[in-house]
């Protein structure tokens, strides 16, 4: 009997499929990733740049950034106050006063821009309307937090700066040793801490400390750059001086990713297509002469570009004004109307372009669709162009708005809830709010800072049909009443319970002759 051969296995798993280095397909696609840092960082400034390019030139780019801008944060998130009445042991009355109170005292400081921010630009509402379009666009958004003296008009003392992502950075001076002769964006302080991009971390990768810069990177008109290192928390108070507000995609990550960075060479694809499509459209519908002849033009007026007429056609020709269109003897011109001379022996030759090309619509749609899908805003939504069946548009408006709610929670953690309950560890500090054991007891500081923030709510298509969807949820018991007005309107259920009751006792009440039963009172019958 023979001795059974061993047989020799040259591959298993992956690596006869998606980490084949001998199939065709893959054998040119050799990644190199490292660290976050390395990964991301280095490569940060220039998806910066190219996101805010495409944001300023391509219509895609645009609605997807304000699309989420007006989604998420909209006329602005409003703060509803929320406290734990049972870990407070307070009664529900007594908790509803002190949330009005608190969102009246809010509204005194978030509704005027004097009061919250540091230039003086915007208000609460803008500043988050700000943060949100910085965030995207550059990966990452900071807040600095600073102290101006309190008015008679401002009792509040916080006021908020903020800062784009291009000045958080790592120094170049100042002690701080570069360990990298390819990046500038990895250092490390004298005390061994690290520098990621201007992300200071201890040891243990625990941030500590952001280092922010007076001059952008290709700022024209930079001085002697300098850089102020900002602690991420007080000493004393353990409170941020600084809120960074950004999504992750890896561990070990300190600055964020701009939201346009996976599809920034489609974007700009589909924009060279059609400004190529654009363009030759144009071109195809000039009308203009080109005249040869051997007679002396010196004194012909038709040796202007744009001037005279033919065949009853004018040849006057906008672009022909100073610094429009180059006068050199040797360049040509298209446009509406323009009349061009010919030296002797010239001819112009053109091809027969198909415009529009055929399939330009199917194919601008489907890349789209490619964009939308990367960035979780279906085509619909990011077109704006709901001609489809009720059920898909809905479809389509529902899985957009699980990434705007995501996105929205991301902000809030990041902004909103720092910023409102910095503001109110100052406003009971100095006695405008009353909450007893705020700086005693984080448990009780917790309680007291419960909010809602409510802003825009999922768009409706069909009013009725989204009206008798909800009623029969809560008829069922699957939603309250006051998650639905929550979702359909933003509000509270509450509040518009007591209002109602106070407009209807207003009204008084008479028979309704169409349906038999009562309504409104409408006024009096003729």
């Amino acid at each position: 009997m023979r001795p059974r051969q061993k047989r020799t296995v040259f591959a298993k798993g992956y690596s006869e499929a998606g980490a084949s280095y001998k199939k065709r397909a893959l054998r040119g696609f050799i990644p190199n990733s490292g660290a976050p840092n390395e990964d991301i960082n280095d490569n940060n400034s220039t998806l910066r740049q190219r996101s805010r390019m495409l944001y300023m030139s391509s219509p895609i780019a645009t609605s997807a950034i304000n699309t989420n801008r007006t989604k998420i944060i909209g006329m602005g998130l409003k703060l509803k106050s929320i406290v734990n009445s049972e870990v407070l042991g307070i009664s529900n009355e007594e908790a509803k006063v002190w949330q009005k109170k608190t969102e009246a005292e809010f509204k005194l400081w978030s509704s005027k821009k004097q009061n919250c921010d540091a230039l003086g630009i915007n208000n609460f509402a803008s500043l988050q309307q700000l943060a949100l379009i910085s965030w995207l666009l550059s990966g990452d958004c900071f807040a600095l937090v600073k102290r101006e003296d309190a008015t008679k008009e401002n009792p509040y003392t916080l006021r908020l700066h903020l800062i784009e992502a291009d000045r958080i950075s790592t120094p170049t001076k100042g002690g701080v040793k570069l360990m990298s002769v390819i990046s500038n964006t990895t250092g490390e302080t004298e005390d061994n801490n690290k520098i990621y991009d201007g992300v200071e971390v201890d040891k243990n990768g625990k941030i500590v400390a952001y280092h922010i810069c007076n001059n952008y990177p290709n700022q024209l008109t930079a001085t002697q750059s300098k850089w102020t290192r900002v602690l991420a928390y007080g000493k004393e108070s353990n409170m941020p001086n600084i809120f960074h507000i950004m999504s992750t995609e890896r561990p070990d990550q300190y600055r964020g990713v701009p939201f346009l960075a996976p599809v920034i060479e489609t974007i700009l694809q589909l924009r060279r297509y059609t400004e190529s499509e654009l363009m030759a459209a144009l071109i195809q519908s000039f009308f203009t002469a080109w005249i040869e002849t051997t007679a002396d033009t010196s004194e012909n007026p038709l040796n202007e570009v744009g001037t005279g007429d033919i065949a009853g056609v004018p040849t006057s020709n906008p672009q022909t004004q100073d610094g429009g269109i180059s006068k050199s003897p040797n360049e040509y011109e298209l446009g509406p109307g323009t009349v061009n001379m010919l030296d002797v022996g010239e001819k112009v030759h053109f091809g027969n372009p198909n415009i529009p090309t055929a399939g330009f619509d199917a194919f601008v749609s489907t890349l789209c669709r490619l964009v939308g899908a990367a960035l979780e805003l279906p085509h619909d939504v990011l077109v704006k162009e709901f001609n489809k069946s009720y059920s898909a548009s809905r479809a389509a408006l529902s899985e957009a708005w699980e990434a705007f709610k995501m996105r929205r929670s991301w902000f809030i953690d990041d902004f909103c809830q720092p910023v409102y309950e910095l503001w109110l560890s100052e406003a009971v500090a100095i006695g405008r709010i009353k909450a007893p054991g705020f700086f005693t007891d984080p448990a009780i500081k917790a309680a007291w800072c419960g909010t809602r923030w409510i802003g825009p709510v999922q768009a409706q298509l069909d009013p009725t049909k989204e009206v008798a969807a909800a009623a029969m949820q809560v008829a069922e018991g699957f939603k309250t009443r006051e998650q639905v007005t929550l979702e359909m309107g933003g509000g509270d259920y509450e509040t518009n319970a007591i209002q109602l009751e106070r407009e209807n006792k207003m009204l008084p009440i008479v028979p309704n002759k169409l349906t038999g039963g009562f309504a409104e009172y409408e006024g009096d019958e003729e």
